[in-house]
């Protein structure tokens, strides 16, 4: 019989904690009570499924999703999903959604004025391979004010959702870009409190994957577990 290998707690520090004084919005949403464990289910271990059936052709590359050309400069976005132990994580659905070039999203409740690109949606979706490797094609996103404190502004970011073979499985991150200024402004970047895995949000400059002329490139790995995890945003019990 194969053992289960013990599942492996991230490193203290790794996730943000579920109440974040400085992230106001936090002390609505989290969890006042102790919380429950609810046993998976049949639904929750078959369905539903979740692959490459339900991925359009110009899902990943989000610069050709309309019959123009979206304004911004065009980055790829590229990685690897790993498990705990640097094994690949094949056939896992990725989502991520963003703000366009000028910091704003595609979405009834964004009203700040900068106006919207009518070539860029700011969604896209891929599955991974054999080998966990993801590659997006988009526009940088910009800065946007919110409403979180004083003057307060996002630093650029892309939103991640990693989902396994069901809607159970579901991991949600941020990825951020090297050397941003309003990293030591933003309560959110900082709600993680291990300065290493703040890291290992922010993506990697990587020339050798740039397109000359076309287009820079960034790596972005996501682990999900182990003392290399990727920072959450929900902790798991």
């Amino acid at each position: 019989m194969t053992e289960v290998p013990a599942y492996r707690r991230p490193a203290a520090g790794t996730h943000p904690p579920l109440n974040t004084p400085a992230y106001r919005s936090t002390a609505l949403r989290h969890p006042t009570r102790p919380l429950i464990l609810l046993p998976q289910r049949l639904t929750e271990l078959t369905g539903p499924v979740l692959g490459e059936t339900l991925l359009l052709p110009t899902d990943n590359d989000l610069t050709r999703q309309y019959d123009g050309e979206p304004q911004g400069q065009r980055i790829i976005v590229h990685g690897r999903v790993l498990d705990g132990d640097g094994h690949p994580v094949a056939r896992s659905l990725i989502e991520i959604w963003q703000a366009n070039a000028g910091g704003r999203y595609r979405h009834g409740a964004d009203s700040w004025p900068s106006p919207l690109d009518p070539y860029f949606d700011g969604v896209g979706r891929t599955v991974t391979d054999d080998e966990g490797r993801y590659e997006f094609v988009t526009i940088k996103p910009g800065p946007y004010p919110w409403g979180n404190h004083a003057n307060a502004w996002r630093p650029a970011h892309i939103h991640f959702s990693l989902f396994g073979r069901a809607f159970a499985q579901r991991l949600v991150t941020q990825m951020y870009f090297p050397d941003d200024p309003l990293f030591t402004h933003d309560p959110i970047f900082n709600a993680v409190p291990d300065e290493a895995a703040r890291r290992r949000m922010v993506a990697a400059l990587d020339m050798e994957r740039t397109a000359p002329r076309w287009a820079l490139a960034f790596r972005f790995d996501v682990v999900l577990r182990g003392n290399a995890a990727t920072p959450f945003e929900e902790v798991r019990g």
